[in-house]
């Protein structure tokens, strides 16, 4: 008898999190220092454990603020293996940036993420004063399973009039959590994502069917995508999300959506954290470049 996804996706949890988090030594960015400190902030579906990590330079004046979702599939709770980006971002662009511990499935499914990760990035933008960043000069980001909430953060909060990033960056982002992974295409022979763990994670974050047409989780199925923020689409060659990707970055500036899109050939899913180094690197920089611009300007 076959086990449950959520029995699966619990046995990744404690047999392979830790190796899904690895970071290549090489892209740890450890001759930057590390400022930071915790914050705890309650949402619509419990209370979130943030990273706060705060760029080495002040002006004088609050600094604007970066929002981090990291990646696991829905089901990996390890927002540590985005330090090394965190940390660059902060010391580059020279902005705050929050990275978020929001709940991972099978344990809290959706739409629990989706309300951590709205409430939390709303909760930034309206108390940047009694922090030391300006919440009016905020952007939304993640990698993977984050970029798939970072999505769905920002069509909340065009829908809700509420905030207005002035940018997202979508990673290597799941768009289509309805079609079979096994008909998504890589190149390769060996991807890093297979269709049984991508089946595994889609039924442990969307046990209910129903819900993966949902825009908030398959945003690359909706057709309604005028007004959203400015957003960084970066895709990798030999990843089997690619097309979704791609896709929707030409949706988004048929939209009317400023969009900057590239795609990193050579590389897989998730190369900002597992490598080629030259290109991770080159990645982060992008991100980095592009908030700067659009949280200065």
């Amino acid at each position: 008898m076959p086990l449950s996804p959520r029995i699966q996706a619990r046995g990744i949890q404690l047999l392979l999190g830790g190796m899904m988090a690895r970071v290549h030594k090489d892209l740890r960015f450890t001759d930057i220092p590390k400022h930071t400190e915790s914050l705890r902030v309650e949402t619509g579906a419990g209370p979130v454990a943030c990273t706060v990590y705060r760029p080495p330079a002040t002006t004088g004046t609050p600094a604007p603020v970066y929002l981090n979702f990291h990646g696991g599939g829905f089901i990996v709770a390890r927002p540590e293996q985005d330090d090394h980006i965190c940390r660059y971002i902060a010391a580059t662009a020279g902005c705050v940036v929050i990275n978020v511990d929001y709940a991972v499935a099978p344990q809290r499914q959706f739409p629990a993420p989706v309300t951590q990760a709205y409430d939390v990035t709303a909760w930034v933008a309206e108390n940047g004063p009694a922090n030391n960043w300006d919440g009016a000069r905020l952007a939304v980001g993640g990698h993977s399973a984050g970029a798939n909430l970072t999505a769905a953060v920002c069509r909340l909060a065009r829908d809700r009039g509420t905030f207005t990033p002035r940018l997202q960056i979508l990673d290597s982002a799941p768009l289509d959590q309805l079609a079979d992974p096994a008909d998504k295409f890589s190149p390769i022979a060996k991807p890093l994502l297979t269709p049984h763990l991508m089946r595994v994670f889609t039924a442990a974050y969307l046990p209910d069917a129903a819900d993966r047409t949902d825009p908030l989780v398959s945003p690359g199925l909706a057709e309604d995508l005028a007004g959203l923020p400015p957003a960084l689409v970066i895709t990798a060659e030999n990843d089997r999300l690619r097309d979704e990707g791609d896709a929707y970055a030409k949706a988004l500036d048929a939209a009317g959506v400023p969009v900057t899109h590239r795609v990193f050939e050579g590389v897989d899913h998730y190369f900002t954290h597992t490598g080629p180094v030259p290109s991770g690197k080159e990645a982060i920089e992008l991100m980095a470049d592009e908030l700067r611009t659009a949280l200065t300007a």
